[in-house]
């Protein structure tokens, strides 16, 4: 882009292709005509092809790379504003506590990634965690009890607004002393038999459902024989002997238990970040824009002092 576009040049642009002309324009910007003008042909000078097209008595209308143009404006000058209100809020202390859900089942250190990354664009600004199984948060964010929530997925993407954040492979987990332990790999068909050990298919029936659904592409039967409601649950049930378990790689594990890897599959626990169709928390647009670019499940953050935290907030503005 060229160094002389500025956030005036954007808004003379947008004024001028919504009034379709220039005094019109120069008027809702406070400016005059001429100086618009001047400042629309300089833009297109520097960047070498026009952006409107002057019809004199028929108006002004914006050339395919105005049009193209246009829309980049129209989402900066939003964008802008929306930086500029968040700022103000920062420092007036006005900014509401952001109200977030999570599932047991989300890893803890996602939630510490998240928190990390929330206070360096947002210092001082307070998260309010809620946890509670899938069918519950869901239900607390329709009813806007929470702003947004980390859930495993599957989630309803035409309910929901659902960015995946995370993802690790699912493992087989064991008792340490379990003939399978041996092998480096296991091979899934091997150990279904003895797979019985699942989440509660009432707390979360999308997941328990892509899970069969995953069994069922590989033709593998499965003898489903207890539910638990946490992963802390389920890896009581798999030391107790009640089977064994699909889990996510990264969950801690209880001393006496291991997990295998499984040969010749990928199928991964994946974690998505949640909100309704129209979010209202001032915070929201820069999360998800933050969360766009950024895996939230990468790397393990460490807290980093206010002072390191700083070119986060500039980067917002400058966006």
């Amino acid at each position: 882009m060229s160094d002389i576009v500025e956030f005036r040049h954007l808004e003379y642009l947008v004024a001028i292709a919504e009034r379709k002309n220039f005094s019109r324009a120069a008027e809702h910007v406070l400016r005059s005509q001429p100086a618009v003008s001047h400042q629309i042909k300089a833009l297109e000078d520097d960047i070498g092809y026009p952006l409107l097209v002057r019809k004199g008595r028929d108006g002004v209308y914006p050339t395919p790379a105005g049009e193209f143009i246009l829309v980049w404006a129209r989402i900066v000058l939003a964008g802008r504003k929306e930086t500029f209100r968040m700022a103000r809020a920062i420092h007036d202390g006005t900014v509401p506590p952001l109200h977030l859900g999570f599932s047991s089942f989300v890893n803890g250190f996602l939630l510490d990634n998240f928190r990390v990354a929330y206070q360096g664009m947002f210092p001082e600004c307070e998260i309010h965690l809620f946890s509670g199984n899938t069918k519950h948060i869901l239900e607390r964010l329709e009813s806007g009890a929470l702003d947004c929530a980390l859930l495993p997925m599957p989630i309803d993407k035409d309910v929901w607004r659902a960015r995946q954040v995370a993802r690790s492979p699912l493992v087989i987990c064991m008792c340490a002393d379990d003939p399978l332990s041996n092998q480096a790999l296991v091979d899934i068909r091997e150990a279904a038999p003895r797979l019985k050990v699942f989440r509660d298919p009432e707390l979360h029936p999308a997941a328990h459902a892509r899970l069969l659904e995953m069994f069922s592409e590989l033709g593998v039967p499965l003898h489903l024989a207890s539910f638990a409601a946490t992963p802390a649950d389920i890896q009581l049930m798999v030391k107790q002997g009640y089977g064994l378990a699909l889990i996510d790689q990264l969950w801690p594990l209880d001393a006496g238990l291991i997990t295998r890897p499984l040969t010749g599959l990928n199928w991964t626990a994946d974690t998505a970040f949640v909100t309704t169709k129209n979010p209202s928390h001032m915070a929201l647009m820069f999360i998800e824009k933050y969360l766009d670019e950024h895996d939230l499940g990468s790397t393990r953050k460490q807290p980093q002092p206010a002072a390191l935290r700083s070119p986060h907030q500039l980067e917002l503005i400058r966006r």
